[in-house]
């Protein structure tokens, strides 16, 4: 009998594991302090009132049966109100679908709007999930540059006058990931008269823009135009644990969408989707519970940026955080921050490399670092403790 067994699908091929994620296996033990996670803090998570909401969902017996596909009907009607005062037009609730995380989403939407071989832009540097989403469809990933104003739409412009035809745009449109940049306004509507003007899709990741500090996001780019989806998520605001994901796209894409995801898990969690629902309507609740959220965020955020300049000084340009969990760092002395990356780790403090995140090469004097799980105080030690690592480097 033949030990060997049939062979997987050509696709695997150009697919590698998250960087992310396996840095965090290295994170686990207590005394590193991880910088490298895209973790919300859990001790920000509303254990108590999510217990009575799931206690109250739990008197009934709808929670533990299976549910529409598209999403439980008054989570989906929550969501489409939502999304209505956000975008200032009204959004039908068949425009309105839940997902098992907006990752899910993506990956569906993937496969319904693009074909082998379809171009795909990505900022650059890009959301690793999108990057490994794309590349399993088979897409042709062209990559465009950030600035401290988002996604440089004129060299998307150029890109399409040099006759490119893009099937989708991917931005994460708010305190990117990993970025820490937020797509200006300006750039929003031109993106959305770019979209119309030579028909792809825009799809807007937008899981942090209730996380802002200082002031609210500014209109999503699907109010410039219908042919941007958005994605949103429970996730950062609430807890990853709910698996509460959703987007918002024309109801032909939510119909195709619906197809595939009947294929893949027929439907979400009844119980964690009723669970939401009851967060997302106690308005009072999730307004206190977000500003706690971003107050702690802000003043985290705040003091790794300022232990960060006050160490490295000119040697290292970094993003202003203004929201979401994300600072991106730039060495300008050369120095190469995957090959830092052990002796960091041996000094007790792990980041992500810039490298994980290009589309193709680049970054290697970069950084992305979390601000959220960690208290300002350590947070200052984690950069003494990066620049204990930077020195030995530089030896």
């Amino acid at each position: 009998m033949s030990s060997t067994f049939p062979s997987l699908s050509a696709k695997l091929a150009g697919l590698q594991s998250s960087a992310i994620r396996d840095l965090l296996k290295l994170t686990a033990d207590p005394r590193i302090v991880s910088l490298a996670g895209g973790l919300p803090d859990a001790e920000l998570m509303p254990r108590e009132r999510i217990a009575a909401a799931a206690a109250a969902a739990l008197a009934g017996s709808g929670c533990l049966q299976y549910t529409e596909s598209p999403g439980w009907g008054p989570l989906r009607a929550v969501l489409a109100e939502r999304e209505s005062a956000r975008l200032g037009r009204r959004v039908p609730l068949s425009e309105v679908f839940v997902t098992h995380g907006s990752q899910q989403a993506l990956s569906l939407l993937a496969e319904v709007l693009l074909d082998p071989g379809a171009l795909v832009v990505v900022e650059d540097p890009a959301y690793v999930g999108a990057l490994q989403v794309f590349r399993a469809a088979g897409a042709r990933i062209v990559a465009i540059p950030l600035d401290a104003e988002g996604m440089r739409v004129d060299a998307l412009r150029e890109l399409l006058a040099a006759g490119e035809r893009p099937a989708l745009v991917h931005t994460v449109s708010n305190f990117h990931n990993p970025g820490g940049v937020t797509l200006a306004p300006a750039r929003r509507a031109e993106l959305g008269q770019l979209a119309e003007r030579y028909g792809f899709w825009v799809v807007e990741d937008d899981p942090y823009g209730e996380l802002w500090f200082d002031r609210p996001s500014p209109a999503p780019v699907a109010s410039y135009s219908r042919h941007v989806i958005r994605l949103g998520s429970a996730s950062k605001i609430i807890a990853p644990t709910l698996r509460v994901g959703w987007m918002v796209a024309p109801d032909q894409v939510c119909r195709a969408v619906e197809l595939l995801k009947q294929g893949a898990d027929l439907c979400g969690s009844a119980l964690t989707q009723q669970i939401a629902t009851d967060l997302l309507t106690d308005e009072d609740w999730l307004a206190g519970h977000l500003a706690r959220v971003r107050d702690s965020y802000g003043t985290r955020a705040e003091a790794l940026v300022n232990a960060v300049r006050a160490t490295f000084g000119e040697r290292v340009v970094c993003t202003d955080a203004a929201g979401g969990m994300f600072v991106w760092a730039d060495f300008t002395d050369g120095t190469d921050t995957k090959a830092m990356l052990a002796g960091a780790l041996a000094e007790g403090v792990a980041y992500v490399p810039g490298s994980a995140f290009a589309a193709e090469d680049g970054y290697q004097g970069s950084m992305r670092m979390c601000f959220t799980t960690s208290a300002p105080p350590v947070l200052a030690e984690a950069v003494a403790r990066l620049a204990r690592a930077h020195a030995a480097a530089a030896v």
